[in-house]
């Protein structure tokens, strides 16, 4: 059975719990957590998909390593790739330009026009890596701001409390101060997020867009030299040989 005591003690809490705090807060309190938890939800779906399409990059980059550059030629090794993915997209597109240059009425050198070709295609995908990072920055920049905001509202109105009243009684201004403090915590918690998510991804951007500028470059010279200049990686070597003396004389024999 509830005593009166512990029945009086659970309707103030519930007098001063979060959903009360922003019903005396008005429109504006309202507003404000709203967008608050709003900016944190997006910049978290931001966070997941910005990594699960920076995995797959990464992933793509170990099957180039391994079986690309032992194609016999690059139009074979295109199609190792898998469709769609960055790689393939500079492949295709500096093929694309190979097959362009000879339709050319005015002259101009075939690496500079492959060369352009790729480099544009490898500063789409870094701009398309690039998407939603500058809505974390812009919540990490805003989002204490606005939570500040509700904060001077919140002690705002416990100012105008204490006015009507005439004393600063704690029944009077707990309200308002909780809005303030919630609206305050709220920011962080939604700013903080953001600046981490935001300065991984990026760091992670750049790590991408180092192979894929190294890979390009290496799909360039590969296609201006006619397949004779392929990363070392992608040549196949020959096995060592040693050398053995016998009793007939120097005999030459494959490890």
């Amino acid at each position: 059975m509830t005593t009166p005591a512990t029945a009086a003690g659970a309707s103030g809490a519930e007098q001063y719990g979060l959903i009360p705090a922003l019903q005396q807060g008005g429109v504006i309190s309202w507003s404000v957590f709203i967008l608050l938890v709003l900016s944190l939800f997006i910049s978290l779906f931001i966070l997941m998909s910005k990594w699960w399409e920076q995995q797959k990059i990464i992933n793509q980059s170990k099957g180039v390593r391994g079986s690309f550059w032992s194609a016999p030629n690059l139009r074979d090794a295109a199609t190792k790739l898998e469709k769609n993915s960055a790689y393939r997209q500079i492949v295709d597109d500096g093929l694309l330009a190979e097959d362009q240059h000879t339709k050319l009425t005015d002259p101009i050198d075939q690496h500079e026009w492959i060369n352009n070709s790729i480099a544009r295609s490898t500063a789409s995908i870094g701009a398309k890596l690039s998407g939603g990072l500058p809505f974390l920055a812009t919540v990490g920049s805003v989002a204490p701001f606005v939570g500040l905001f509700g904060t001077v509202v919140g002690i705002y109105r416990a100012l105008i409390a204490i006015g009507a009243a005439g004393q600063a009684s704690i029944d009077k201004v707990a309200g308002p101060v909780g809005e303030a403090l919630i609206m305050t915590a709220l920011g962080l918690i939604t700013a903080v997020p953001a600046v981490l998510a935001y300065n991984w991804l990026l760091r992670r951007n750049k790590v991408i867009m180092e192979s894929l500028v190294a890979f390009a470059n290496d799909v360039h010279g590969y296609m201006v030299s006619g397949g004779a200049v392929r990363p070392s990686f992608g040549v196949v070597k020959p096995a060592p040989v040693k050398v053995g003396a016998t009793a007939s004389g120097v005999q030459t024999t494959k490890a």
